[in-house]
């Protein structure tokens, strides 16, 4: 359906849109071609599943009901508390490796084949020659899949083993971690891993709070800081636990770690005490207690805890090189069945020609060799080696070692910004306070008004209160408007960022003494700045802070209750905490409600971005035009406001807020229901910018993957005027590049008009928000892809986790090129695992994207060299190592063909027992392997030149053409060997096999040294050695030598092969060969030189960069 319609047209017709091609798709006939092709993997597949199902139904979650330290009044069963990550167990261990490695055709085919030599009437050599080389390789697979299962093994066991102290009604016992139980109460040290998900009943810290790490649950490096519930945090002694009825309601589990929804109850008050729990209240497992010593009941274990629902397993990754390999070994199995039926056909299909058929096949098996798995799994080691032994980016991890020649075939890169692109690292930047606005280098006006204020305040003895309050202990809403000065914006303004937060200062000196007696007097304590650090759930919370500190107002303590500021003058400011309410993606605000201590006054502050604060703030004309400059700019912007409220305004609004908290139904929804009654007419106090700056390298290395045919695509969190800001400062779209800002759209209608104006675009990048391109995707999925994809950069903004990893499913599904996904954080994760090849780097948000991970690096600038070099020379060598162990067969089986079309068409081997397996390993396994060493160009020419890496992405190094080459190349060479040891050596045709082989074996190593591009010393021993090897099996195996069987009593003739007759014939047919093959590359290379000249080696990558910094 044609996008180009005008408005009327879409009135009038809505008929069209009906014919959409994902429709087209679904009514796709499936006939005998789509079940040979793959239909019946998907109905085998689909059956299984159906019957895994069937025998094992998920129960279903359900909410529930928790006695504190009662498990027996549990009303169901729940799972047991064990992690287990471990594949298989004893019994399912052999038949479930077996089957992952049968599953596909090349290992199939090997099977069949050496099961093939126990019938006697197919057999056509000696067992081992067929079962050693399966053997072995289903030996190191087994071994690999043993030793990773071992350690899984040993992981879990370490894990499940772990003690920690169950509180029961005799005292404190020892329990282990897998025996937990729903309804325990376990004690938690500091440091200690929290074993399952519980409800923070108490801690040893005074506050009644404690921080938690949850690095390995979401990625995020800050510390979290969690509640205890007051009810029992106030009992008395530790053992009172058991002297309350009391119960915790919790929802069913689910997957969302952000958030948690139940109540508390203790029954035996009069009257009950209800308590409602949030995520404030939740000790999930994964996470490490980080202060403090903390008592939960757990309520969920096993398999409903949060971080196993969120556990998804990785799909196990296949490169394209081995697909496209996969294809060509069937294409190469079709000839071996076509090569067999001519033979029998020539036969005149007498006899029993069905099994003489089979014989055929079994005696071509080696165009297929088992040898190239082996081959290439050795190679991707090699090269995942390489990798991390590379100087030039180091700290690099390859985690997943099969998909290496992937980094060579990239066209599409979806990278994170916050953390991949930019530091992570903020700075606070500039205020704007509407009229007027400070920068970085004016911020000495700012301290030296913050200072000045608080003397006024200190001289008219007001006991701390805020210079610019209002008068009255009970501030009037409707007052009236008075212009202030700017010192007392000023000191609004920092006073709000200074309060509006959930920012908590940690000192080193107080924490080892984890009990911390001291309650009252916080004044008396030592809050020197040496030793304060700021914890945050957010980078943005704690630059906020820092800058408050710098102009003169520290944040010096804070617990549940109160928080505490220090004037320039040393004064101690304390602030009754009164609400708080967190930032949530939904709402993009925080707020909280404070009663100075001083005056008594109450007001509630609130920040968030400014699409959510402008229809709250009071009309003003200046805060949406300095959004967009501050954005222009590449900072992220936060508007502030406050409120201020009377005691009876609070109270009304207290009693509405805590009755909201307790309902069990739709409780989100009427808590923000009663929290936007507040939100009305704030006053606007001041707009902040917050900078994060770009990482190292970022521009060149942008311009690198650019000029290598690489779209890159941005999908960030942030909003749509910084994510365009970094855009275009990180150079990801250049700065005379026109910018197509997606509008938002809700309906069919605008995406389908919004669709249209885009499409009249050309040579633009495109920025759309997550919403919009919801829209666009439920009901025009390929039309926006297609246009997408025709885009050089796109930037997604406001884009959550699942869209980023749909979006990489979309490229995949809808273009079938190869994708990359870049990232930092937990919010990446799903990202990097969809794509097929993810980079993690670890970063300030922790390990969590690079832990799950194809390849971890430590910076952005590294995948330029990781991509432009490893990502090439991958692909490259293992096209060739692929291509060259396929021709090792072939030729072998061209040989065998003519040599059963002289004797009759016979099914008789050649070659028998070790000359056959010799001839795949120790004969020319070291110099065809040694290519994994062999390089077109160099590395700093690769980087220098990324122009060559857009040849890779067209596959031409690996395609039917050059298979057919390679095809043309084997029969030819296997027909001069063969006929030329018939021709040249009529009169001693006993010693056939001695003569082809060993032209055999010269053309083979002639063959690695015409392939080889750069030569490397290890090319030069590996020949040598394969030569000396085969040279002494002549001396010691001349038995092998002989025609037919051994029993023929046709040996070798040592004396023979020394002559100079045996000499010069074996090389006359050695060069026939091969001469011509050298004769072809030189023509080549003279008469169409490669697409990349030849530059001198004293360039390096100092100039490689030097070149893209002048581009830039």
């Amino acid at each position: 359906m044609p996008l180009m319609m005008s408005e009327e047209a879409f009135e009038n017709d809505e008929s069209d849109y009906q014919t959409l091609p994902r429709a087209r798709v679904s009514q796709r006939r499936r006939g005998l071609g789509w079940f040979l092709c793959g239909g019946w993997k998907v109905l085998c597949s689909s059956c299984c599943e159906c019957l895994v199902h069937t025998c094992r139904r998920k129960k279903e979650l359900k909410a529930r009901t928790v006695w504190l330290g009662h498990p027996e009044k549990c009303e169901e069963k729940y799972p047991k508390n064990a992690i287990k990550n471990q594949k298989y167990n004893i019994v399912t261990f052999v038949p479930g490796v077996l089957y992952q490695q049968f599953k596909f055709f090349l290992n199939l085919y090997f099977l069949v084949v050496a099961c093939s030599q126990f019938v006697p009437s197919l057999k056509i050599g000696y067992l081992y020659t067929y079962w050693a080389p399966l053997g072995f390789v289903l030996a190191v697979t087994m071994v690999r899949e043993a030793v990773d299962e071992v350690r899984r093994c040993r992981r879990d066991k370490e894990m499940n083993s772990q003690l920690y102290s169950k509180l029961t009604v005799r005292g404190k016992v020892q329990v282990k971690s897998s025996d937990i139980q729903v309804g325990d109460l376990i004690i938690v040290e500091k440091n200690q891993r929290i074993p399952a998900d519980m409800i923070f009943l108490r801690t040893s810290e005074k506050t009644g709070s404690c921080f938690i790490r949850t690095d390995q649950l979401d990625g995020e490096t800050d510390w979290k800081l969690r509640v205890a519930v007051v009810c029992t945090q106030r009992l008395p002694a530790l053992g009172d636990l058991f002297s309350i009825s009391a119960y915790v309601y919790a929802q069913k589990p689910q997957l969302d770690i952000h958030s948690f929804e139940g109540n508390f109850t203790r029954e035996d008050c009069d009257p009950p005490v209800h308590e409602s729990l949030s995520i404030e209240n939740t000790l999930w497992a994964s996470t490490v207690v980080a202060s403090g010593t903390v008592i939960g009941v757990v309520i969920y274990t096993g398999k409903e805890m949060r971080s196993v629902l969120n556990t998804s397993q990785s799909k196990n990754k296949v490169g394209l090189l081995d697909l496209e390999l996969n294809r060509l070994t069937k294409a190469l199995f079709l000839a071996q069945v076509v090569l067999s039926v001519v033979m029998v056909a020539l036969q005149g299909f007498l006899g029993p020609w069905f099994r003489n058929l089979f014989r055929f096949v079994v005696l071509f098996s080696y165009i297929i060799p088992i040898s190239l798995r082996v081959n290439l799994d050795m190679g991707k080691s090699a090269y995942g080696w390489m990798i991390m032994k590379d100087e030039n980016i180091p700290g690099t991890v390859v985690r997943t070692s099969t998909i290496p020649e992937e980094l060579g075939r990239l066209v599409y890169l979806l990278t994170d910004k916050t953390g991949t692109l930019t530091q992570n690292e903020m700075v606070f930047k500039r205020l704007h306070l509407g009229t007027v606005s400070y920068g970085t280098d004016t911020m000495d006006e700012i301290q030296s008004h913050i200072i000045q204020s608080y003397a006024q305040v200190s001289s008219t003895q007001s006991n701390g209160s805020s210079a610019s309050s209002t008068p009255s202990r009970k501030p009037q809403p409707p007052a009236p408007k008075v212009r202030k000065s700017v010192s007392s914006r000023i000191h609004e303004a920092v006073k709000a960022i200074a309060l509006c937060h959930n920012v908590t200062p940690v000192y080193e000196s107080r924490v080892n003494g984890a009990s911390a007696e001291s309650e009252g007097t916080e004044a008396d304590q030592d809050f020197s700045d040496d030793n304060r650090t700021y914890q945050a759930s957010s980078p943005d919370e704690v630059a906020l802070v820092r800058w408050t500190e710098s102009v003169g107002l520290t944040l010096v303590n804070r617990d549940l209750m109160s928080l505490q500021l220090k004037t320039p003058a040393g004064h101690i400011l304390t602030y009754y905490i009164l609400q708080i309410f967190p930032f949530t993606s939904e709402s993009k605000r925080m707020g909280i409600i404070v009663r100075e201590e001083a005056t008594g006054d109450i007001t509630f502050y609130m920040k968030g971005a400014d699409v959510a604060m402008a229809s709250i703030v009071q009309y003003n004309d200046w805060l949406e035009e300095e959004c967009g400059n501050m954005a222009r700019e590449g900072l992220r912007t936060l508007v502030v406001a406050k409120k201020s409220l009377t005691e009876e305004q609070y109270q009304d609004f207290e009693s509405r807020y805590n009755q909201a908290k307790l309902s069990i139904h739709d409780r989100s929804l009427k808590v923000a229901a009663v929290v936007e009654s507040l939100e009305r007419e704030m006053e606007l106090l001041c707009l902040t910018g917050v900078e994060d700056q770009l990482q190292a390298d970022v521009r060149p290395t942008l311009e690198l993957l650019r000029n290598a045919g690489i779209k890159i695509w941005m999908l960030t969190g942030d909003k749509l005027e910084t994510a365009t800001c970094i855009a275009k400062s990180s150079h990801l779209v250049s700065r005379s590049q026109d910018i197509h800002v997606f509008k938002p759209v809700s309906s069919r209608g605008e995406a389908h008009l919004e669709l249209n104006a885009f499409r009249r675009k050309h040579d633009c990048a495109l920025v759309i928000s997550g919403d919009s391109l919801e829209v666009c995707l439920r009901y025009y999925e390929h039309e926006f892809v297609e246009l997408a994809c025709q885009c050089p950069a796109v930037v997604c903004c406001r884009c959550s986790p699942t869209q980023k990893a749909q979006i990489v499913r979309l490229l995949q599904q809808h273009t079938a090129n190869r994708t990359c996904a870049i990232g930092d954080g937990g919010n990446d994760v799903s990202m990097i695992q969809a794509a097929d090849c993810g980079i993690g780097i670890e970063g300030k948000e922790g390990k969590q994207a690079s832990l799950a991970a194809d390849f971890s690096i430590t910076q952005f600038k590294h995948i330029g060299r990781l991509l432009m070099v490893h990502g090439r020379n991958s692909y490259k060598r293992s096209a060739a190592l692929g291509q060259f162990v396929m021709h090792r067969g072939m030729i072998i089986s061209t040989m065998q063909a003519v040599f059963s079309s002289i004797f009759y068409f016979a099914s008789v081997p050649l070659y028998q027992g070790f000359l056959m397996v010799g001839y795949a390993t120790i004969y020319t396994m070291f110099p065809v392997f040694s290519l994994v060493l062999d390089q077109d160009v160099k590395p700093e020419m690769a980087l220098l030149y990324p122009e060559l890496y857009k040849d890779l992405t067209k596959g031409r190094s690996l395609s039917f053409k050059t298979f057919l080459i390679w095809v043309l190349i084997s029969v030819y060479q296997g027909g001069i060997l063969m006929y030329g040891a018939l021709v040249l050596f009529d009169q001693e045709f006993v010693h056939v096999v001695a003569i082809s082989f060993t032209a055999l074996i010269l053309t083979e190593l002639l063959m690695v040294a015409l392939t080889v591009r750069t030569w490397h010393w290890l090319m030069v021993v590996a020949e040598l050695i394969s030569l000396g090897c085969y040279l002494a099996s002549l001396a010691f195996l001349n038995e092998y030598f002989g025609i037919g069987r051994v029993t023929l009593g046709a040996f070798l003739d040592l004396s023979f092969i020394t002559t100079r007759v045996f000499l010069w014939k074996v090389c006359v047919i050695t060069l026939v060969s091969c001469l011509p093959l050298y004769i072809i590359k030189y023509l080549k290379r003279k008469f169409s030189p490669p697409s990349f000249p030849n530059f001198p080696p004293e360039l390096s990558i100092r100039h490689c960069v030097k070149r893209h910094a002048d581009v830039l």
